[in-house]
């Protein structure tokens, strides 16, 4: 794996004291590049976003360090914890690639939300399934998963081609732009 490439935060809403501890763990591997937003979704109080500049797969988190990457997720939850309930905190962790890997953690609950963040590797063992050109539109260049509170797991819910988005319904992919 290279060493030293660049990941990007974006963020506001979050402490100096939260970015400053994402940043030591990521600092490790990455040459870390902050962003502080002006707020842009009157629906959160607090928004972070990862940019990884790897691929979302086994190589990765053995790079980065399975427990480097528990602190990481231990992190997140507590940053919800100290928001309380409601869509107080929205996470996008994206991996590079292609397709492009996106995970959004947005769950008003603080359960869902911490068990959508310890859940997020476990996905890995489904990638290639869901990768597979078969069952996806071609030409897919970005998948968006979205926490699934009814079955308790990672899905699809975006799949992006260069100009087109498409969305999972009543067992096939629709066209929604």
């Amino acid at each position: 794996m290279p060493e030293k490439l660049k990941t990007t935060l974006r963020y506001y809403g979050i402490s100096p004291w939260e970015i400053q501890v994402l940043y030591e763990f990521l600092n490790s591997r990455f040459t870390v590049i902050q962003d502080e937003i002006e707020p842009n979704d009157e629906n959160f109080v607090s928004f972070l976003e990862v940019e990884i500049p790897l691929l979302f797969n086994e190589a990765f988190f053995q790079w980065f360090d399975f427990k480097r990457w528990d602190k990481v997720k231990a992190l997140f939850k507590e940053i919800k914890r100290r928001r309380g309930g409601r869509n107080a905190l929205k996470i996008i962790i994206s991996f590079s690639g292609n397709p492009k890997i996106i995970f959004t953690v947005d769950s008003e609950d603080r359960h869902w939300f911490n068990n959508a963040v310890e859940k997020i590797d476990f996905v890995l063992e489904l990638l290639p399934y869901h990768l597979d050109p078969k069952k996806l539109p071609s030409g897919i260049s970005e998948i968006m998963y979205k926490f699934d509170l009814k079955s308790v797991r990672w899905r699809i819910d975006t799949v992006s081609s260069e100009n087109k988005k498409y969305i999972f319904k009543e067992d096939s992919w629709k066209e929604i732009t």
